[in-house]
C-alpha cells in the first residue's frame, strides 16, 4: 500500500509540474505577449512571471516593444525622366500596441515593407533623376508619412527611414559622370579666367600707381629746380646790382673815376690779346692806338649812367 501510495505521489507531483511549466509564463523586460482564452482575445500580459489557466488560457502572441530595424529590399523606381534607378533603404518602426498589432493586420512587417516600397516608388516618379540624390531627405519624410498614417491602425508607429542606395544604370552612371568632369573642368577653367583677369587688373593697377607716382616725383623733380633756377636768378641779380651799387658809390669817391679809367684801359687791352691768341683772323679797329679815346668814350657812357640814376634817385 505505502508504495502504492509513494507511486501516485510521485505521478502527481510530475502532472503538477507539468501543468505548471505548460501554464506559468515569464515575460521577459520590454515584451508583451497576448493570451487568448478559448480562441478569444483575453489579455495582454507585461514583463514578469504570470499563471494561466490550463486548458483554457495559451500565448497567442509575442511582441517586442523595442525599435524594430527592417530592410527594405532593393527595387526599381523609374523617375520622372523615365530613367530606371535601383533603390532600397532601411525602416525603423515600434510596436506601441501588442493587441493591435496582432488584430489589426495579419504581419505588419510585411505590410510595412510593401508599403514602403509603393510610397518610395511614388516618391521617385515625381522627381528627375539628378533630384534623387539632393532630395533624399524629402523622399525619406514621405515614405514615412505614408507608412505612418497606414501603421497607425495596426498598433505601430514609424520612427524613420533611410534610403542606403541609389544605382543608376550603368550608361546613365558613365553619362553623369562625364557630366560632373564637365563640370569640374568649367569650373576650373572660369576659376583661371577669373584668376588671370584679377591678375591683369592688379598689373594695371600697379602700373598706374607707378606712373602716377613717377609723374608726381617729375613733377615735384621739376618745380624744385624751377625754384632753385629762380632763387639762383634771384641771388644772381642782388649779387649783381650790389657790385653796380659798390662800383657806383666808387666812381663817385675821390679817385675813382681815374680808377675806372685805367681799369678800362687794362680789361681793353687784355681783352683785344686774348682775340689775338685764339682767332685765325683779327678785325683791327682804325683807331687800335687811341686807347685814351676808348676810354674816354667808355667814362662818358659811365658819365651818362651815372646822371640817369642820380635823376631817378632825386625824381
Amino acid at each position: 500500500m505505502f508504495g502504492e501510495a509513494f507511486g501516485a505521489a510521485i505521478v502527481f507531483a510530475v502532472i503538477v509540474v507539468i501543468l505548471l511549466l505548460k501554464t506559468a509564463v515569464v515575460v521577459p523586460q520590454r515584451s508583451q505577449f497576448v493570451v487568448e482564452r478559448l480562441g478569444k482575445y483575453h489579455a495582454t500580459l507585461d514583463a514578469g512571471f504570470h499563471i494561466l489557466i490550463p486548458f483554457l488560457d495559451r500565448v497567442a502572441y509575442r511582441r517586442s516593444m523595442k525599435e524594430e530595424v527592417m530592410d527594405i529590399p532593393s527595387q526599381a523606381c523609374i523617375t520622372k525622366d523615365n530613367v530606371a534607378v535601383a533603390v532600397d533603404g532601411v525602416l525603423y518602426m515600434q510596436v506601441m500596441d501588442a493587441k493591435v498589432s496582432c488584430y489589426g493586420i495579419e504581419n505588419y512587417k510585411i505590410g510595412a515593407s510593401q508599403l514602403a516600397q509603393t510610397s518610395l516608388r511614388s516618391a521617385i516618379g515625381k522627381i528627375d533623376l539628378d533630384k534623387t540624390f539632393e532630395e533624399r531627405e524629402s523622399i525619406n519624410q514621405q515614405v514615412i508619412q505614408a507608412v505612418d498614417e497606414a501603421a497607425q491602425n495596426w498598433g505601430v508607429k514609424v520612427l524613420r527611414y533611410e534610403i542606403k542606395d541609389i544605382s543608376p544604370p550603368a550608361s546613365v552612371m558613365d553619362a553623369m559622370e562625364r557630366q560632373m568632369r564637365a563640370e569640374r573642368e568649367k569650373r576650373a577653367a572660369i576659376f583661371q579666367s577669373e584668376g588671370d583677369r584679377q591678375a591683369r587688373i592688379n598689373v594695371a593697377e600697379g602700373l598706374k600707381q607707378e606712373a602716377i607716382s613717377v609723374s608726381e616725383g617729375e613733377k615735384m623733380k621739376r618745380i624744385n629746380e624751377a625754384q632753385g633756377r629762380a632763387q639762383e636768378i634771384m641771388l644772381v641779380a642782388q649779387a649783381t646790382a650790389a657790385g653796380l651799387k659798390h662800383v657806383a658809390e666808387a666812381l663817385v669817391a675821390d679817385g675813382g673815376k681815374d680808377a675806372a679809367n685805367l681799369r678800362v684801359a687794362e680789361r681793353y687791352l687784355t681783352e683785344f690779346g686774348n682775340i689775338a691768341k685764339t682767332a685765325n683772323s683779327l678785325i683791327i679797329p682804325a683807331n687800335l692806338t687811341d686807347v685814351a679815346g676808348l676810354v674816354a668814350g667808355a667814362m662818358t657812357v659811365m658819365e651818362q649812367t651815372k646822371g640817369k640814376r642820380e635823376e631817378f634817385t632825386l625824381g
